[in-house]
């Protein structure tokens, strides 16, 4: 199962990445701990905090249908000094 589904670029998530805190849309069954190991195991990094939330559901409309986009989670981590993850990197 991949519990992290894509990285977040947003013009706010740019400003968080001065103070290590990198964010990811995830499934939204995987809890805290799981996403906790699995950036640890596969990024090499120390995590020192994790938030997490729901994004409003958005609606869309095909003609007179209504329909709901896709339900995930997103994880806004921040990782202890010292580290990065190089998907992120300025280099």
């Amino acid at each position: 199962m991949d519990e992290v589904k894509n990285p977040v670029l947003t013009e706010k998530t740019i400003r968080l990445l001065e103070k290590r805190q990198y964010s990811f849309d995830v499934d939204l069954e995987s809890n805290k701990t799981e996403i906790k190991r699995w950036i640890e195991k596969f990024s090499d990094v120390k995590v020192r905090a994790m938030n997490s939330h729901r994004p409003p559901r958005k609606k869309k409309y095909m003609g007179s249908i209504i329909a709901h986009s896709v339900r995930y989670k997103r994880m806004i981590i921040t990782l202890q000094p010292g580290y990065s993850i190089p998907l992120f990197s300025n280099e």
